[in-house]
């Protein structure tokens, strides 16, 4: 039993037991002390988060199947399904006394839930998706974390709201609180933020946003994870200050969105592979070894040379006929420019995949990417999760790029990037959308709510018009700058990709349900409505015939899909 996709979830119990849940659909219970997988059980959908209970005999896992699902430990079975929200479920914890679960999803709602499965009470007021939550020491009240730059204080007894923390619209990925009260959050600028009765102070933690907080009471001790690849182990004083930190950065194989504290000596996070990796506080060492990178495709193209590449978690890009090239870091795209092809993914380095080699490295991940022309010159925007467009020029022979500079596009995560002959079109984690003139890369429309809820990808359709897709399930038609028609969609679950044809016929999206629907433009009209895959659909790119699209899924396959 092992892991084929991201591990996105990763809990402890008594330094004994570990559980695992993963972008596979997939929950796996380990002996901590063999390493050995005792069980697995499976969800319909992405499993994001998983929690033991405060006496180690349950375990609940989250999941973008809308659901939590509860189980017996060690045997696995299936004790209730927490069914109520209408989006992904992103985390699920036990109350203290163990009688209790939390649920925070995407809808924007908390979910109560008794331990039969029962659903108790719905909170509401957060106004974008909430990412994380956490039961005060008594378990009296809940504290919530979201996209709207918000923490919330909650009654559990009666589901009113007690209080706002305002973080001036900045979100905020995780909370933790201690049994004083003291609570610490983590923001999307890499901040921590310390709220106490007397106040507020703020850390500057990292160079990018931090995605998981850490909580250790026995050892006194706070973790934060970050996109800027370091981890960081932060001493808690009595007062509550946090004390200069224990600091490394992750191996390339860690994804920096879980980790928890295994005993006094070692901390276990999730991985890009088969397993989990342990970190030695007190050597300061990693231990990866037994992590086989797993089998996921996170995106595929089709060369000019007549063939296809693909790329995945494991850095290695595979081209049709059975060449390889391995650059070893996870990769999120794959951009053909010239005689390169440029990639780029969690660590920030930028790769061309052709030869294997570095051009330059950012600061944050890198998600997507387009070539505009200007002045004669040819360039390569990379769109990052600082929300900068990263600007390659490429060279006269285009065997090689040099960086230019970076301009600001969003906010927050550039989610996807296209272009024209005029403007370079980027949509946004906040939904934003932005046309920025390729002539002077200066800003010429910026809508700050281009979509109602997150924004995954976008495409050029034709001169002047692109499309989007976003978490709302609309496909967005943009026929003018500003301007956009709004398409409702088969897909039932989060849009992942977007591609069009080459003639603007066709637009193809996948959703990471693994579903695939393709819309022909001409005659308003969706015509394919396909499920290739149980896994996520990670990316689309169109082939030369004008109705055929290929599309890769986390389960390392890649499909090819007609429109007619």
């Amino acid at each position: 039993m092992k892991h084929v996709g991201p591990i996105s979830g990763i809990a402890t119990h008594g330094g004994t037991l570990i559980a695992t849940s993963g972008y596979d659909n997939q929950v796996i219970l380990w002996d901590a002390e063999q390493k050995t997988a005792l069980g697995r059980v499976f969800h319909d959908h992405l499993a994001n988060q998983c929690a033991f209970s405060p006496s180690g005999d349950l375990l609940v896992s989250a999941s973008s199947d809308y659901s939590a699902r509860l189980w017996t430990v060690p045997e696995m079975k299936l004790v209730a399904v927490l069914n109520g929200h209408k989006d992904d479920v992103e985390m699920a914890v036990f109350s203290p006394d163990g009688t209790l679960i939390a649920t925070c999803s995407r809808d924007r709602i908390i979910g109560i839930f008794d331990t039969s499965g029962r659903l108790l009470r719905l909170l509401e007021g957060h106004e974008a998706d909430v990412i994380s939550v956490a039961w005060t020491n008594d378990g009296t009240e809940l504290l919530s974390s979201s996209d709207d730059g918000t923490i919330r204080r909650w009654s559990v007894a009666d589901g009113t709201q007690i209080d706002l923390i305002d973080q001036d619209g900045v979100e905020t990925d995780t909370i933790v609180i201690t049994a004083d009260g003291t609570i610490y959050s983590g923001d999307d600028g890499g901040r921590i933020s310390i709220f106490q009765e007397d106040g507020a102070t703020l850390v500057d933690a990292h160079n990018a946003g931090i995605k998981r907080l850490i909580y250790s009471a026995e050892l006194g001790l706070l973790a934060s994870l970050s996109y800027d690849r370091s981890l960081c182990i932060w001493t808690i004083a009595d007062d509550g200050a946090l004390a200069q930190p224990q600091s490394t950065t992750f191996p390339n194989i860690i994804w920096p969105r879980s980790g928890a504290f295994l005993n006094s000596q070692e901390m276990v996070f999730g991985t890009f592979g088969s397993t989990y990796a342990l970190y030695d506080m007190q050597s300061e060492t990693w231990s990866t070894k037994d992590v086989q990178p797993d089998k996921s495709i996170n995106a595929v193209v089709h060369c000019d040379d007549g063939r296809t590449a693909w790329i995945g978690d494991a850095g290695e890009c595979h081209f049709s006929g059975g060449d390889s090239v391995q650059v070893d870091s996870l990769c999120n795209f794959l951009l053909p420019a010239r005689d390169m092809i440029l990639s780029a993914g969690q660590t920030g380095e930028i790769f061309d995949v052709r030869s294997g080699g570095k051009i330059h490295a950012h600061r944050s991940p890198i998600n997507c990417a387009t070539l505009v022309q200007q002045s004669g010159d040819s360039y390569a925007i990379l769109g990052a999760y600082t929300g900068e467009g990263v600007v390659l020029r490429l060279s006269e022979d285009g065997r090689s790029a040099m960086h230019v500079k970076d301009i600001p596009l969003h906010s927050n995560a550039v989610k996807g990037i296209a272009s024209d002959n005029k403007h370079i079109f980027s949509v946004s984690a906040d939904g934003g959308a932005a046309w920025h003139r390729i002539a002077d890369f200066e800003v010429d429309c910026l809508l700050q709510t281009g979509h109602s809820m997150i924004a995954n990808g976008c495409t050029n359709v034709s001169e002047g018009v692109f499309a989007s897709v976003s978490r709302d399930l609309k496909l967005r038609l943009w026929t003018g700058v500003g301007e956009c028609e709004v398409i409702d969609t088969p897909h039932h679950n989060s849009i992942k990709c977007i591609a069009s044809s080459h003639d603007g016929r066709f637009i193809a999206t996948g959703g990471y349900f693994g579903a695939v629907a393709i819309y022909d433009v001409e005659n308003r009209a969706w015509t394919t409505q396909t499920r290739p895959s149980s896994a996520g659909i990670s990316s689309i790119c169109a082939v030369p015939q004008a109705d055929a699209f290929l599309c890769s899924s986390y389960d390392g396959e890649i499909h090819e899909i007609h429109a007619t």
